[in-house]
């Protein structure tokens, strides 16, 4: 209410995952080197993203073209709706955070097989997210780049590699959470991540806004460039 920009929720989702991964290790999990490495990167995945989040959508910025439509959309109930949409998140929150519960509860006697497929699973997608995060900030920071669309490192071969990656993340704790009998709860993960990224705040929202803003370089990028998995780039585009 002070600010006047609400994508802090989109911090308190990701902090609130943070939380959560700590409540379910200490007080849930088994205390063993294995639960403190699945929590380590679960903690270490939440709180870049809000670090993210926070620093480069929040502080000093304007509000995301999103919240500003649904508090144009909203008009005077904005406020009542926006504390209705924060509680939301705090559901989605929990929800999201089952598969990596379910990964910290998978028995084991120390580290098996298939955390040995879960650990560089979480450390492409992560770190290919942390990329292109720095690829698009770096771009945008240069004010010649203004109108432009940035076809930078990853960026030239997908449209919105930083989903990608993000979505890629999820099915680390697929891995993590074989063994255990509610395993399958971890699909939720990579499966909701790619419902919201392509059917609600995601990928339909920022295509609108680019072509809104950037117009014809933006559609030329659209029919070169893949829109989620990376992939060479048309030459015809």
């Amino acid at each position: 209410r002070r600010t006047g920009n609400a994508a802090i929720a989109d911090a308190g989702w990701t902090g609130g995952m943070a939380l959560l991964t700590v409540w379910f290790a200490f007080w849930l999990a088994p205390h063993t080197a294995r639960t403190w490495l699945i929590a380590g990167l679960a903690v270490a995945w939440a709180l870049r993203l809000t670090h993210h989040v926070v620093y480069y959508r929040v502080i000093g910025r304007p509000e995301d073209g999103r919240y500003q439509a649904m508090r144009s959309f909203w008009d005077e109930s904005a406020q009542f709706k926006f504390f209705l949409f924060f509680q939301g998140q705090a559901l989605v929150a929990f929800v999201f955070a089952l598969p990596i519960l379910a990964a910290l509860l998978a028995p084991s006697d120390g580290i098996h097989a298939w955390d040995m497929l879960g650990a560089p699973i979480w450390v492409i997608a992560v770190g290919g997210e942390s990329l292109a995060d720095h690829q698009l900030e770096t771009f945008r920071n240069n004010p010649a780049n203004k109108g432009k669309t940035c076809r930078v490192g990853l960026w030239r071969y997908s449209r919105h590699p930083n989903y990608f990656f993000e979505w890629l993340h999820w099915w680390a704790y697929v891995a993590f959470a074989v063994g255990h009998a509610a395993w399958w709860l971890t699909l939720f993960g990579p499966a909701l991540m790619l419902l919201f990224l392509f059917k609600v705040t995601g990928i339909p929202h920022t295509e609108r806004q680019a072509v809104k803003s950037r117009g014809d370089d933006y559609r030329a990028y659209q029919k070169s460039t893949s829109v989620f998995v990376p992939w060479l780039p048309k030459k015809n585009g």
